[in-house]
């Protein structure tokens, strides 16, 4: 690098006695002031454009140097390892980084446990109309810290005026569990709008959406705007939260679809029964 500084300073130098002596020579020898005066200040014009230019080209390239290094960094760090089983974990680990860039270019934010429930209430603190949301019936809504929290966030919004719908994916006979009873009958008696859609009557896959539907049940859309869901397969990662519209829409389709298939509640003698049931026996 100092070599190439002092080669591009001689060179300024040499094309400045150039133009310089060019001037003299026509001034001295052939007694041309004014063409001595044009040569000698287009001389020095030259003069600083190249210097300019060499400039420019030489942070160009070490610009460029050092994001092909960047660029590469990892690549040339792995083949650095000789260990064959080094080499292969090496791997591995190159292929969950894929995993996740190809998430974040599709507009999706991966998370672990406790940042999704954080993302979460983050997102229900701050919606204006309506949550939707679609769960599994599992224990912890009034236990687990980080499901306690992110339940607190939505008995905020309900206060402020939010709407929220959420709708249990659950077996047949899982409605008549006690500990199904008490997370049914508490979200019912805060003012969430709950429903409960039957595994076996959710269609298998949605053309519309794009993904297998019965893949996943454990997501929430705030104000149709962001999106949270929970990956169908445990991993390092939880879930995944996008704003990206064109994804949040597919989310939006699909709720549709399985809020057309979930059935409305009501409560009898301190139980959560489907509304259909109540007209049955009326009937």
């Amino acid at each position: 690098m100092k070599l190439s500084k002092k080669i591009q300073h001689m060179a300024v130098f040499i094309e400045f006695l150039t133009g310089s002596g060019l001037a003299i020579f026509f001034h001295m020898v052939l007694k041309n002031p004014e063409a001595a005066y044009s040569i000698f200040g287009i001389g020095l014009l030259l003069s600083l454009a190249t210097y300019l230019l060499r400039e420019e080209m030489e942070t160009t390239r070490t610009q460029l140097t050092s994001q092909y290094i960047q660029a590469h960094e990892i690549t040339f760090a792995v083949a650095q390892i000789n260990d064959p089983e080094c080499q292969a974990k090496a791997q591995e680990i190159l292929c969950g980084i894929k995993r996740t860039i190809y998430l974040l270019q599709q507009g999706y934010m991966p998370l672990d446990e406790t940042e999704y429930y954080l993302e979460g209430a983050k997102c229900t603190d701050v919606a204006l109309h309506r949550l939707k949301a679609v769960d599994p019936l599992t224990a912890g809504w009034h236990t687990r810290g980080a499901l306690m929290n992110f339940y607190q966030s939505n008995l905020r919004a309900l206060e402020r005026g939010v709407t929220i719908t959420r709708i249990f994916v659950i077996g047949h006979d899982e409605i008549d569990d006690p500990e199904a009873q008490k997370i049914l009958l508490a979200q019912y008696r805060d003012g969430i709008d709950v429903r409960v859609a039957f595994r076996s009557e959710l269609p298998i896959a949605n053309d519309i959406s794009g993904r297998d539907i019965n893949s996943s049940f454990d997501f929430g859309i705030y104000d149709d705007q962001v999106v949270t869901d929970v990956f169908p397969q445990s991993g390092k990662y939880y879930g995944r939260k996008t704003a990206t519209s064109a994804e949040v829409e597919k989310y939006v389709k699909l709720f549709k679809i399985i809020d057309h298939n979930a059935h409305a509640v009501t409560l009898e003698d301190d139980r959560i029964i489907l509304a259909s049931e109540v007209l049955r026996l009326a009937a």
